[in-house]
């Protein structure tokens, strides 16, 4: 299983404990479904926070591997390179996927 697919579980998981958790409140329908709004868009600022930290991390990670490493063999730097280029499409797919729901 991929981490992609872990990812979105986990935050779908939540999402639906969330909702599961507001239906079951005692308040009015108004209040959940504003309670519930807010809870999504807070989810999603932080998922997107936290995405957009964790890319910037991979693009230090990247530029040192580019240029600062010695010692690693080409073939090891152009294996993390491209494994780093991978994750980040694979955080971008997740991102978008996030921001479509």
């Amino acid at each position: 299983m991929s981490a992609k697919h872990i990812l979105v579980g986990t935050i779908s998981g939540i999402v639906a404990g969330a909702v599961v958790g507001l239906m079951l409140a005692p308040q009015s329908g108004e209040e959940t479904r504003k309670q519930l709004a807010d809870s999504t868009r807070d989810l999603k600022n932080k998922f997107n926070k936290w995405t957009e930290k964790s890319l910037e991390e991979l693009d230090d990670l990247q530029e040192v591997f580019k240029s600062e490493v010695a010692g690693v063999s080409d073939d090891v730097r152009e294996r993390v390179l491209k494994l780093i280029k991978k994750v980040k499409r694979s955080a971008d797919q997740v991102s978008e996927e996030v921001a479509e729901a």
